[in-house]
């Protein structure tokens, strides 16, 4: 690049980590910054740990990223003005930029249904997180209510646990997988409560479509996620939900200086369909989003992104797991791994996403 080309990265998430990392690599003559509120990482997928009152790394941001050359400012993203190309942080506009990489993540939908933002609680951010114990009912039994419920229910055994869903706990999955996971849950004492639609959360309670109550002493929503309208308010071609939608190399289609990665883009993959949000989406893209911006500046166009999966993997306590291979398309094949070669994959995965962001 030649001059001074200032790069912004919002979030300091495994997207725009990792991102700011390999820039910091793969690109010259350039001043990279990264903004986020917290002061510190801490991995999302061992949340579900840390609510079962195990210890868990944490990555301080200011002197990992210092170490490679990138500033670090810990603020709130208030405002985008991309025409003027500048961010508010903290209410005040402050932040230039000539490149925009936004990766603002994703946060629980706290207004899914009445009353789960007074009385539930969550495990979506590391701000939510707290100790839980006693009476509890998951509500939600995808992958994060599935490990929230196995690692609660391995470290407090003599706690009843109720892990409740609109479907099956890993119906999703290859049958094999699927009886894995749901051998697991018995086998610790978890009650499963599938085809459960949740309407409304109580204090002590949970109130199913049919009338039905649930006595939950604590309540823990695990299911649906919503995204920052920073975007939207700043004029940005979203989706329905929130999500800047991008081109095939994730590029804003509105506003061609601004990348959009991670669980705050809508990407797509292989065929075409919206990518999850996952680690296993906002690494790889972030990866890529590097090779694109490089590209450019060098006056090439950059190869589209092709948003494929290998696998997903699902830890259930500390001595059990699943790793489900899957194709491009994220569907998923006849090999499955569980037991104690599930845990080592899963950890060797969950590491090596660590490793990428800088965490050790």
């Amino acid at each position: 690049m030649t001059g001074q080309h200032r790069i912004v990265v919002l979030g300091a998430g495994y997207a725009g980590l990792t991102a700011a990392r390999a820039l910091a690599k793969k690109t010259r003559d350039t001043q990279i910054t990264v903004v986020d509120g917290r002061a510190e990482f801490v991995q999302r997928v061992r949340l579900h740990q840390e609510a079962a009152g195990q210890s868990v790394k944490r990555l301080d941001l200011r002197k990992s990223l210092a170490r490679k050359g990138i500033e670090f400012i810990q603020a709130r993203v208030t405002d985008l003005d991309p025409e003027r190309k500048i961010v508010a942080i903290d209410g005040e506009w402050t932040i230039h930029y000539d490149t925009l990489v936004y990766a603002l993540g994703s946060q629980a939908d706290r207004h899914a249904v009445p009353g789960a933002a007074e009385h539930a609680k969550f495990v979506a951010t590391a701000e939510d997180v707290t100790e839980l114990s006693g009476q509890i009912v998951i509500v939600g039994s995808g992958p994060t209510g599935i490990e929230l419920a196995t690692e609660l229910a391995e470290s407090q055994p003599d706690s009843p646990i109720t892990l409740l869903g609109s479907e099956d706990p890993g119906a999703w999955l290859s049958p094999r997988a699927h009886a894995a996971i749901r051998a697991a849950l018995t086998r610790l004492g978890v009650e499963i409560r599938s085809g459960a639609k949740v309407v409304e959360v109580l204090p002590d309670a949970l109130r199913l479509a049919d009338g039905t109550l649930v006595p939950a002493a604590t309540t823990v929503w695990t299911t649906g996620f919503t995204v920052p309208d920073l975007a939207r308010r700043a004029g940005l071609a979203v989706a329905d939900d929130g999500r800047i939608r991008t081109d095939d190399t994730l590029r804003s289609i509105s506003h061609p200086d601004i990348y959009a990665i991670g669980d705050a883009a809508l990407m797509t993959g292989v065929d075409g369909r919206p990518l999850r949000m996952a680690c296993a989406t906002a690494i790889p893209a972030g990866q890529y989003v590097v090779g694109a911006i490089a590209a450019r500046a060098r006056g090439r166009d950059p190869e589209p992104m092709a948003g494929r999966y290998l696998a997903q993997c699902i830890s259930l306590g500390r001595h059990d797991a699943v790793l489900q291979v899957v194709k491009a398309d994220d569907t998923p094949t006849n090999t499955v791994f569980t037991g104690r070669i599930g845990v080592v994959l899963k950890e060797l995965i969950v590491r090596g996403t660590a490793f990428t962001v800088g965490l050790r």
